[in-house]
């Protein structure tokens, strides 16, 4: 038994927090009020001041496995999601090999239940080995649960292959995620094309590279009666032609954002730092606003970091050789908390509803509540303390991340999920 007294408690449905007290036995919240009486037994936290609120539920992480385990493992992933408040993961299939079939399906799977302590999913490939030819085996990965679709980090490039797969998989109650980029015209992809770009002398990636993609795949889901989740978004024309479709309500569409492009800009990337390298890039001052309002609006269902690893050796290349990706699942809540609930420019409602609620939503999962009869899967977080993101804090196998030695606001301090604290500050 564990009596959390005088929480603020958060939820996606109102601004205000609420306080009082949540009583937790065997793993389900027994009773929420003011002045709990303390059973007898019962372990007591004063957790005064703190946020007590739904555990985070990131749809797009990178955990390198199968046959990029020298970047993560599912392992040190899911150990880092914990560090950040995150209980349930979706993997992508960019691996090696490619997570295409019903039997590397089942080997990750398998490999999650031995090794993580939170909930580990993972999407399917939409074609064989992320090449966009021939047809993954759908329904092979349907049957082991996979709900999402994409050759994430990569395009499905014959559109005739994506609309095929688009009306195979819909049937089975499948969703497809897209990468969204015109090889030919992203280039490199190691920076936004523009006036840093042109200074640095790099060749940059024109945000038209992603945008037409994005309307290009929403209208091929359109005309297979198709769910698409477009993935990070970085631009504000992409954002715009999202709240487009969204607006005729002929198609079914969702979007994420990744912390990392609304806080940061090509400006960030100073003399060449690989920790600010990522695809699609970052971008300028008014996209980052631009995304901003875009998650207020609702037009991003959904908060995901991307999470991508890599070693010190890769990002320690030049600009133009060095790997695209950071790292995020240990320093999103926090940064969140920092640059945006902090300031006031919005609320925990919609933290909790857009990096807790609506992600399970995405997935058909349960989504948790801070309610009786509720299973426990919370995250206690101090706004009074602070959050240095040292390597020795850092839980993923791999700290490229702009973060790295930086001290921010705001601290993860308890993970509850069911019967165990699976961290505690």
């Amino acid at each position: 038994m564990l009596l959390l007294q005088n929480a603020r408690i958060a939820s996606e449905n109102s601004p205000t927090l609420l306080e009082g007290d949540v009583l937790i036995v065997e793993g389900k919240i027994q009773d929420v009020g003011n002045n709990l009486a303390i059973p007898e037994g019962a372990r007591v936290i004063d957790a005064r001041g703190r946020i007590l609120m739904p555990a985070m539920f990131d749809a797009h992480v990178h955990f390198r496995a199968p046959g990029f385990e020298n970047k993560e493992t599912i392992t040190t992933g899911s150990e880092a999601a914990i560090n950040g408040g995150v209980t349930g993961v979706v993997m992508m299939p960019n691996t090696r090999p490619a997570i295409d079939s019903a039997a590397v399906v089942a080997t990750v799977l398998e490999s999650a239940e031995r090794k993580s302590r939170i909930p580990v999913y993972t999407s399917g490939c939409v074609t064989k080995d992320r090449q966009g030819k021939e047809l993954a085996e759908i329904d092979g990965m349907r049957a082991l649960g996979v709900k999402m679709l994409t050759d994430d980090g990569d395009t499905t490039s014959d559109p005739a292959v994506l609309l095929r797969a688009m009306q195979y998989a819909t049937e089975f109650g499948m969703f497809f995620a897209s990468h969204c980029e015109v090889p030919e015209l992203a280039g490199p992809r190691s920076l936004n094309e523009g006036v840093m770009s042109y200074r640095l002398g790099i060749k940059g990636s024109p945000a038209c590279a992603e945008e037409i993609i994005i309307d290009r795949d929403i209208r091929l889901a359109r005309a297979a009666g198709a769910h698409i989740h477009i993935q990070h978004v970085s631009s504000k024309l992409g954002m715009e032609t999202i709240r487009w479709w969204k607006s005729r309500g002929d198609v079914k569409v969702t979007a994420e954002v990744a912390p990392h492009h609304l806080l940061f800009t090509d400006e960030h990337i100073g003399d060449y730092d690989t920790n600010y390298k990522m695809n699609p890039p970052l971008r300028t001052q008014a996209d980052c606003d631009a995304l901003l309002e875009g998650l207020k609006e609702g037009v991003f269902d959904l908060i995901a970091t991307d999470h991508a690893p890599h070693t010190p050796f890769e990002k320690a290349q030049d600009f133009i050789s060095a790997p695209n990706g950071i790292t995020g699942l240990e320093t999103a809540l926090v940064s969140l908390y920092h640059f945006f609930v902090r300031p006031g420019k919005f609320g925990w409602d919609l933290v909790v509803k857009r990096y807790s609620a609506e992600p399970r939503r995405l997935m058909g999962l349960p989504v948790p509540t801070i309610e009786v009869g509720q299973p426990a899967d919370c995250v206690l977080f101090d706004t009074e303390a602070e959050t240095t993101f040292t390597k020795e804090f850092m839980k993923s196998k791999s700290q490229n991340t702009p973060f790295i030695n930086q001290t921010l606001n705001g601290r993860v301090d308890m993970v509850i999920l069911g019967t165990e604290i699976l961290l505690e500050r």
